[in-house]
């Protein structure tokens, strides 16, 4: 009887473990964070370790000013594990992309950070 509990505990924490590892990480981007580009980039390109709930996850991206600007999806054609938008024309200055995905685990999860495009 005590096997069988150890067992059931152990299965437990297993399924746990699996679920909780599924939650969705930034593996790359376009621009990459930190980066100084010599050119304003056409769109913000994210890839994560995992599919993601595409309708329900958003992009951002926010200028030297601090105001959020306008980017377009850029269409159903992305890898499931990919969220890209189409960025404006975009000045010479520090800019933040923001994101938030919903992993397949079902978990909400988020993130930023930063590049600059040279003057």
């Amino acid at each position: 009887m005590i096997r069988l509990a150890g067992a059931l505990i152990l299965g437990a924490l297993a399924l746990a473990a699996g679920r909780a590892s599924a939650h969705s990480l930034l593996l790359e981007s376009q621009p990459p964070a930190g980066a100084v580009v010599p050119a304003a980039p056409a769109e913000i390109a994210l890839r994560f370790n995992n599919r993601i709930e595409k309708s329900l996850s958003r992009v951002r991206l926010v200028d030297p000013r601090g105001k959020t600007l306008t980017l377009a999806p850029a269409g159903a054609t992305a890898a499931p594990d990919r969220l890209t938008a189409v960025t404006p024309p975009l000045d010479p200055g520090a800019y933040r992309v923001e994101w938030q995905v919903l992993s397949t685990d079902g978990h909400v999860v988020s993130g930023s950070f930063s590049f600059r495009v040279a003057p």
